[in-house]
């Protein structure tokens, strides 16, 4: 049951991980990157979105953590996905926010930890993300109300703090 919900969220996020960026300055090379992993050629797709993850765009550092929890242009890294869903988070970036918290649930690339699980997809579902919503419903199944409260205390402090005090 838990796989089956997993499988099919992470299908879905794939999908939402490569939106187009509305970003007059990211959006042709973005763009561009998007349209090479549409057509299979995912070594350029990490050619151009890895710069623009690096120089702090939420959408392509999101994208790069996807490619690497595939292994599409690159070896498969779920503590390097990771890595980028984490920064892409951090600027309150939902899709990232949704990622992370499904790591944290499948315990990949990260400890299985369902508070931590909870808290970003609480986060990302605060947004209005329906995907998040429904794997943190499926997330609180395991859970017990106190780390339920718990999770939800960590997420406020996160959010109030701009991200900084998320762990």
């Amino acid at each position: 049951m838990r796989t089956n919900i997993l499988r099919r969220l992470m299908i879905t996020l794939l999908t939402l991980s490569f939106v187009v960026s509305s970003g007059v300055a990211f959006a042709d090379q973005f763009e561009d990157s998007i349209a090479a992993y549409d057509r299979g050629d995912y070594a350029t797709a990490v050619r151009l979105m890895r710069p623009l993850a690096e120089q702090g765009n939420a959408q392509a550092q999101n994208g790069l953590g996807a490619m690497y929890y595939n292994g599409k242009g690159v070896a498969q890294d779920f503590k390097e996905a990771v890595k980028w869903y984490r920064l892409a988070a951090a600027q309150g970036y939902a899709s990232a926010q949704l990622n992370l918290g499904a790591m944290y649930y499948e315990g990949k690339g990260v400890t299985e930890d369902f508070i931590r699980a909870y808290m970003w997809l609480s986060i990302a579902a605060a947004k209005g993300d329906a995907n998040a919503v429904q794997l943190r419903d499926a997330v609180s199944k395991y859970m017990i109300d106190q780390q339920i409260i718990e999770a939800q205390a960590i997420a406020r402090k996160c959010e109030v703090s701009g991200f900084k005090q998320c762990e």
